[in-house]
């Protein structure tokens, strides 16, 4: 049974209905039907997309490759809409619907008071559709598209509380730094239509191989080979989207949106779009052992040393949102080392339980009146159960605690990378290791602050509104929080997409990592060689799922979260003080990680004022000199006196133009004269 055009149509354009009727109606149609509209758009996508993918795996179904609608025809290109359907694009499908479809329901409780709630219903679902139509797309011009839309729903999310110069800040910055990365995704694209001459992935991929020992010149003696350019510039572009090193840093500051988009962004949409676009760009990177290792480098550099600045973090969503830019370097590591299926498969799990982290901090920040510093929490354990149970799950996950989803495509990536020989495989090999003791400490420091130890906010019961907290000075030292009413439970509405979201962190891995990871489930979308299939090497020592974890008690990863769990136990539990001990020893460290390594600081000096620097000195040097002094006023300056030695000559006296004949024959006579010696 094929799969039907129409149904693919609707599941595309059932969150833009949706968006539409929020956005632009959404003063008629109220709050109510604002919400309704958006959900009722996406549950329809989520459903037909389960329909989708139990269509291609137990009914049979082809992968689905057609063309819709042409944009355009100039000679020999053409540009389409049109869908590519396989296993891989509906994996993807399920998980963005599904994720976005929770994040909608948990939107009503969380934005319930904002003035601007429909038109945040209305941007969630644009997201969702822009999401879509770049998974969903079989051509280059289509995937730009999607691309582009992403990045500028993420613009306006991002910046949703535009009264906020901070928020706006963090848009901005957003939006510049994946135009870089775009810059290069789109010379990408370029380089694959000069050398294949066509946009369409499936007649791309079918010649990708007559990219061997081909070249693009760059100077008369340099030659670079076309597809390690072609997927290095192609890389570049996931590397704003995915926020990998040096591109990371508009991801922290995207917190600066209400929380349920921070978990759209973090786990479903913007950033995985880059790391989904290597997996399906796998037959170009696989020609390539110079652009693969670039990409496990740099992904190895994300997984360890962003993860790191999480443990500094006192912000509960900005220790979640280093995790991501952690988690997404170790999915860009799997790319680096071929194991395409495994950083899909860990892009899948890490999406439920970032997913339920960011939402179950929005919980908390609903009953912490908008609070989002942990030194001003703790204790929240007894007011909050569900909360604190369903981020127990998430972080155990996230952790890669054996039997829980995160360790499944979390320590399969490890020996994935420990197995390649690919150059750079040692580096990266360190960074995820070290990495997976650096997420439990971020991790369980985080759950210890939040929900455990003594309460550090005091509740006043008055007439009072809100809440303020004093300040914490430099050294640490921690004031109580004043609140006026007692932390409780959130509302249904956000708690049951908590619960729903538990359920696959703690047990898809379990029932997803052999067809997924061992049994080539995802057929002909991802390409590997056969001499880097790493994952055909670990599908060997593979006997279940239940082995995989029991044995994982006893691997190194965690026992390096065994080591962790007990050093963060110990200090936020029983000895608090050492924290701040540790902080005042390890000052110049803590400085760095607290500054972030002064990557933001290099891009103001270097590239803010730099560029305005070098745009006055272009002005004046360029404009006011050369342009406006030399061109234009020199050359307005040389005609009028051209003009004015002219006019002198027109005097208007019969005799001076007597003169000037009989001159003019003197001169002509003169002439021949010496032309006939």
């Amino acid at each position: 049974m094929e799969l039907s055009t129409s149904v693919l149509l609707t599941i595309a354009l059932a969150p833009l209905v949706g968006c539409l009727l929020a956005g632009f109606f959404g003063r008629f149609i109220g709050r109510a039907g604002a919400h309704t509209a958006t959900i009722l758009g996406v549950a329809i996508a989520c459903g037909l997309s389960f329909y989708v993918l139990y269509q291609l795996t137990a009914g049979g179904a082809p992968v689905y490759n057609q063309n819709i609608y042409t944009w355009f025809e100039i000679g020999k290109y053409s540009a389409h809409v049109g869908f590519l359907i396989d296993r891989l694009t509906a994996m993807m499908m399920v998980v963005v619907t599904f994720v976005s479809l929770l994040v909608h329901i948990y939107t009503i409780g969380y934005m319930h008071e904002d003035p601007g709630y429909q038109r945040f219903f209305s941007y969630i679902s644009l997201f969702t559709f822009s999401m879509l139509m770049l998974v969903m797309s079989n051509n280059f011009m289509q995937l730009f598209f999607g691309w582009e839309a992403v990045g500028l729903v993420s613009y306006l999310l991002i910046g949703f509380w535009f009264k906020r110069p901070t928020a706006i800040f963090a848009n901005l910055k957003a939006f510049v730094v994946n135009r870089v990365g775009d810059f290069g995704f789109l010379l990408g694209i370029a380089g694959v239509l000069y050398f294949l001459g066509t946009l369409d992935y499936a007649t791309a991929f079918a010649s990708a191989d007559s990219l061997v020992g081909k070249t693009l010149q760059i100077t008369q003696n340099t030659h670079w080979d076309a597809a390690t350019v072609i997927c290095i510039f192609l890389f570049i572009g996931a590397m704003g989207k995915s926020a990998q090193v040096p591109l990371h840093v508009w991801l922290p500051d995207s917190m600066e949106g209400p929380t349920p988009i921070s978990a759209l962004i973090h786990a479903a949409t913007m950033v995985t779009a880059g790391i989904f676009m290597v997996a399906r760009m796998s037959p170009l990177f696989e020609l390539s052992e110079t652009a693969l290792s670039f990409v496990m480098i740099i992904g190895a550099t994300g997984a360890l040393f962003t993860g790191l600045i999480g443990i500094v973090q006192n912000d509960i969503k900005r220790v979640v949102a280093y995790s991501t830019l952690s988690q997404l370097g170790y999915m860009t590591v799997a790319l680096g080392v071929s194991a395409y299926a495994g950083a899909v498969f860990h892009l899948m799990t890490h999406a439920f339980f970032k997913a339920l982290l960011f939402l179950g901090a929005g919980s908390v920040i609903i009953a912490m009146h908008h609070e989002q510093d942990m030194r001003y929490m703790g204790g929240l354990r007894k007011y909050m159960p569900i909360t604190w149970i369903t981020m127990w799950v998430g972080s155990l996950a996230l952790c890669g605690v054996p039997f829980f989803a995160g360790f499944y495509s979390k320590d399969a990536i490890i020996e994935a990378v420990g197995e390649s020989h690919r150059w750079g495989s040692h580096y990266a090999y360190f960074c995820v290791m070290a990495g997976a003791f650096v997420t439990a400490l971020y991790t369980f420091r985080q759950m210890y602050m939040t929900f455990h130890g003594k309460e550090r906010f005091t509740v006043v019961h008055d007439h009072g509104h809100g809440h303020h907290v004093d300040h914490i000075d430099d050294h640490g030292h921690h004031e109580q929080g004043i609140m006026h009413e007692t932390p409780h439970e959130t509302p249904w509405v956000v708690t049951l997409p908590l619960i729903l979201l538990a359920i696959p962190s703690l047990l898809v891995g379990f029932f997803t990592v052999e067809p997924l990871l061992f049994r080539e489930w995802f057929g002909s979308a991802i390409h590997v060689n056969e001499a880097n299939n790493v994952l055909g090497e670990l599908a060997k020592e593979f006997h279940g799922s239940a082995a995989m974890a029991l044995h994982g008690f006893f691997q190194l990863p965690f026992l390096l979260v065994l080591t962790a769990f007990a050093i963060q136990t110990y200090i936020y539990l029983f000895n608090p003080a050492v924290a701040d001990r540790i902080k005042t020893t390890f000052k110049p460290i803590y400085n760095m990680l607290n500054h972030k390594y002064w990557f933001d600081a290099v891009y103001y000096i270097v590239f803010a004022r730099g560029g305005i620097a070098l745009g006055r000195a272009l002005w004046k040097g360029g404009d006011t000199a050369v342009i406006d002094g030399v061109l234009v006023d020199g050359s307005a300056n040389l005609v009028d006196r051209i003009a004015g030695g002219v006019r002198r000559l027109q005097s208007g006296y019969l005799y001076h133009y007597a003169f000037a004949m009989i001159l003019g024959l003197i001169l002509l006579l003169g002439g021949y004269w010496l032309v006939g010696q």
